[in-house]
């Protein structure tokens, strides 16, 4: 029994109730991008009916509303994650476009030549390729927290590896692979200690569990919309504020200035020195829907069905003749994400054969080649759930995976 009324939940989510290849559809992929409720869809409809106007620009209605809109929807986002301020909280596409503002406007300006950055070798590529790009430019050295054979991270080594050359630590909360989920603190208070800045990922914990950046103390924090029932083409960065004031703008253009003339131009003050040009204002106010719609539930309640999920996943996954499951099988440390191999079978061919039923799941390398390397792995298969994934389809991918076995005589 979950933990949610997952049934009610479901039937704000008209896509669920579509057919693939003659079957129900089973989407087991939200980890890569959430379905949408109806309120999301709901909150964008209205303003492309009803008030659609550029924010920030017009002194008429339209304007007005539109900029109401979207200002409040920064408001939302600010105190879902527990910022002190909108102001800390700054509007790009996804979480790859924010980590890159780092990498870009604080790396280069603040990182030379023999300084470090710690990452971790359960990286997605969006918070590894901006830092490797940064090392061939600037001389900077990467070095990496190994993990365990359990697939959580190897924290002995952490203090070893903090070096007063790290200037900069970046990790997932959660791995969008393993699942595991890092204690940031473990991790932020010793990396504080030798003065270096901590950068969160929070693409997979800020949509499946309660998220407070002030007590978590970090000094960047990014994460996607449309992980979290949002739409996609919208994204957060918070940042500390005396930090996103010492850096400068990643793009210029509209906005973004305080001023312009023929012989200066003078920067707006935070977040908006940070958003160039017309803002993606209607994925914005879709976004703060989200915000409402999971609030609505309790993050905390979210994240106790996604307990109650994975571990059924685990158990039925486990009866699986050839099935392993990569990464830790403890739901408490484990996020909505199961991924798994099966003997013999190449994902990307369990993954067609489960599509043939209806089940959708990813198969690949999900944009972690570095991990998958270290698995010595090519490729995975990865089934993901979110609040309105019920045990029932589950037992439909297992069934799929039956039959994918007996298909293929394996």
């Amino acid at each position: 029994m979950s933990s949610l009324d997952v049934a009610r939940i479901r039937k704000d989510f008209p896509i669920l109730n579509e057919r693939v290849n003659g079957r129900p559809l089973v989407f087991l992929d939200s980890a890569a991008s959430s379905q949408k409720p109806v309120q999301v869809l709901a909150a964008m409809e209205h303003i492309y009916r009803a008030t659609y106007a550029n924010v920030h620009r017009g002194v008429y209605w339209n304007s007005e509303q539109s900029t109401e809109l979207y200002d409040d929807a920064r408001c939302k986002i600010a105190q879902f994650i527990g910022a002190p301020s909108p102001e800390n909280v700054i509007f790009v596409r996804n979480a790859t476009e924010g980590l890159n503002l780092v990498a870009y406007s604080y790396g280069r300006h603040f990182l030379k030549a023999g300084d470090e950055v710690l990452l971790t070798e359960f990286e997605h590529h969006a918070n590894f390729v901006p830092w490797h790009v940064l090392a061939k430019e600037r001389g900077v050295k990467l070095k990496f927290i190994p993990m365990t054979q359990q697939g959580t991270l190897d924290l002995s080594k952490l203090d070893e590896l903090l070096t007063p050359q790290v200037k900069l630590v970046t990790f997932a909360q959660v791995s969008n692979v393993l699942g595991t989920i890092t204690d940031p603190r473990s991790i932020i208070d010793r990396a504080h200690a030798i003065g270096a800045k901590v950068i969160v990922d929070g693409c997979q914990s800020t949509p499946h569990m309660p998220i407070n950046v002030q007590a978590m103390d970090c000094d960047f924090y990014a994460f996607s919309g449309h992980k979290m029932l949002g739409p996609t083409g919208i994204g957060i960065l918070y940042g500390k504020r005396e930090l996103l004031e010492a850096m400068p703008p990643f793009m210029t253009g509209g906005d973004m200035i305080g001023s312009v003339s023929f012989e200066d131009v003078t920067w707006a003050d935070v977040p908006v020195k940070f958003e160039a040009g017309t803002p993606a204002f209607v994925e914005a106010i879709g976004l703060g829907a989200a915000v409402d719609y999971l609030s609505a539930i309790g993050m905390e309640a979210v994240r106790t069905h996604e307990k109650e999920t994975v571990a059924y996943a685990i158990e039925r996954m486990s009866e699986v003749p050839g099935a392993t499951i990569i990464g830790p099988t403890d739901p408490e440390i484990r996020g909505g994400a199961l991924t798994f191999t099966i003997k013999d079978i190449h994902p990307h061919d369990l993954g067609t054969l489960l599509d043939r039923e209806g089940v959708a799941i990813r198969a690949g390398h999900h944009c972690a080649q570095p991990l998958h390397i270290r698995l010595g792995l090519k490729a995975t298969a990865r089934a993901s759930f979110y609040i309105y994934t019920e045990q029932r389809e589950i037992d439909a991918l297992i069934e799929a995976i039956y039959k994918a076995k007996h298909t293929l005589r394996k």
